[in-house]
């Protein structure tokens, strides 16, 4: 007897939901330099371990493999360096190269370049500071006119800029110690639990710290920039762990990991979705995913609840309490016109959030009685 099939009453169809792209990690720097192991028409290579760049050509003694010693030897240390090719052949600038190697790969996001004089220090800095995908500058100097306080020095010009996306570090004897900054930087951002951190008060391996006065170190600091030197009874620390216009750099980069991660979350979203109509329950989903980053942004440690102090926002007020550490609010779909209707556009929706901040100094009062 002749079996009919099972589809003509139970019809079962299987669909497999494509891969999703997971958000960029933003935990990986970029070493510039005119060595020519590698192609310029390759511009960019990625390496592991400085072991991995001995095999692979490098013979240990140039620039960039120096560089990528002090930024793998940082704890935790950073799980990969991307090295790019300044070609010295022609006369390609240091921003132009750092340029060249942003339209070769997005795959880094802190930058250091070997040699940077101030001229170029300050083209990359202007460059980074209006750069996508978001970018973090590393760079050092041993500038005289840094440490005595007087003017112009390369880091008062990037003070005055206010610019909030690069990072120096005044070393009078070690060439790369922004190259460890950046390598410290990008082996902390791990995205696990409680991983927040900021770079003050840390130790950057590999590195000297310089023997500087108090007035040094004072001036130093009064032009946002930073410095590796002894405190107290033998600690060697880096100070403070600031941008150019004074922003913590743990700052910066957390809420670039956060935008990262909203923008991947509501695009994945958008696109595993047969659709997501538009009306407030539609919002609503958005809103719902947006709530995962955040959330994971708390268990991090960069959020934490606390008192809103912004603007009011919809139903917001100043003053109110975040007890999650961020609240997520949106228009309503009604308040749209027709033509974003027509654009299928969605209300706006806001993220508040309240970072966690962090303590770098205290004021400590011993009362003694006898």
């Amino acid at each position: 007897m002749t079996a009919q099939s099972l589809s003509n009453i139970v019809n079962v169809t299987v669909s497999v939901s494509p891969s999703l792209p997971a958000a960029p990690s933003l935990n990986v720097g970029l070493i510039v330099g005119t060595s020519t192991v590698i192609p310029t028409s390759q511009r960019i290579a990625t390496y592991s371990s400085t072991t991995d760049m001995l095999g692979s050509g490098w013979k240990g003694t140039e620039p960039e493999f120096l560089a990528a010693e002090v930024y793998f030897s940082q704890s935790p240390a950073p799980t990969k360096v991307m090295i790019g090719r300044q070609d010295a052949t022609v006369p390609e600038t240091a921003l132009e190269a750092v340029q060249a190697c942003r339209a070769a790969s997005n795959g880094w996001y802190g930058v250091y370049v070997c040699g940077a004089a101030d001229s170029d220090i300050e083209a990359i800095a202007q460059y980074v500071q209006s750069a996508q995908p978001q970018t973090m500058f590393f760079y050092d100097t041993s500038d005289t006119a840094v440490a005595s306080g007087t003017t112009p020095n390369i880091m008062s010009a990037l003070q005055g800029a206010k610019y909030s996306r690069s990072f120096g570090v005044y070393s009078a004897t070690e060439q790369y110690s922004g190259a460890a900054a950046m390598g410290l930087a990008m082996g902390s951002n791990t995205g696990l639990a409680n991983s927040a951190f900021t770079m003050a008060y840390k130790s950057l391996v590999g590195v000297q710290p310089d023997n500087l006065t108090t007035q040094q170190v004072n001036n130093i600091l009064g032009w946002n920039g930073n410095v590796y030197t002894i405190y107290g009874n033998g600690y060697e620390l880096l100070v403070q762990g600031r941008m150019a216009d004074g922003t913590p750099l743990d700052q910066v980069l957390y809420l670039d990991v956060l935008t990262v991660d909203i923008q991947t979350a509501v695009m994945n979203a958008l696109v595993s979705a047969p659709k997501i109509p538009l009306t407030d329950s539609g919002v609503t989903t958005l809103m719902n995913v947006i709530g995962v980053v955040c959330d994971q942004a708390v268990e991090t440690g960069f959020l934490a609840p606390g008192v809103w102090n912004g603007p009011q926002i919809l139903t917001l007020s100043p003053g109110a309490n975040l007890s999650k550490g961020y609240q997520i609010l949106a228009e309503k779909v009604s308040t749209l016109t027709q033509e974003q209707i027509q654009q299928r556009q969605a209300p706006p929706i806001y993220v508040c959030v309240k970072l966690a901040g962090a303590i770098e100094h205290a004021i400590i009062g011993v009362q003694v009685s006898l």
